[in-house]
């Protein structure tokens, strides 16, 4: 991931947690499938990025609306993250 993806993620993530006053636009779709593969839930093309997202969105208790807003943003930067460490700490 880009470090310019990584700042998306990081600000609409941090958004999710303080609460916008205004909605954010949503995050770099390619971003979101990078996330989306890190958590076992790869994407293919456009039409499949809502679909992968809504899953995602149920399987996690949000409104399943396939838009990768703030909070359906920090939660894939959160479970991406915790599935990284869990693979470090098997490898080791």
């Amino acid at each position: 991931m880009s470090a310019r993806g990584m700042l998306s993620v990081v600000g609409t993530a941090v958004g999710g947690l303080i609460g916008w006053s205004e909605q954010p636009p949503p995050a770099d779709p390619s971003v979101v499938r990078s996330l989306l593969a890190e958590v076992g839930m790869p994407v293919g093309e456009d039409e499949s990025l809502s679909l992968m997202l809504r899953a995602f969105q149920e399987r996690v208790g949000l409104d399943a609306d396939g838009i990768a807003g703030p909070q359906t943003v920090h939660l894939l930067a959160r479970y991406a993250k915790e599935i990284r460490e869990l693979n470090l700490g098997m490898a080791a």
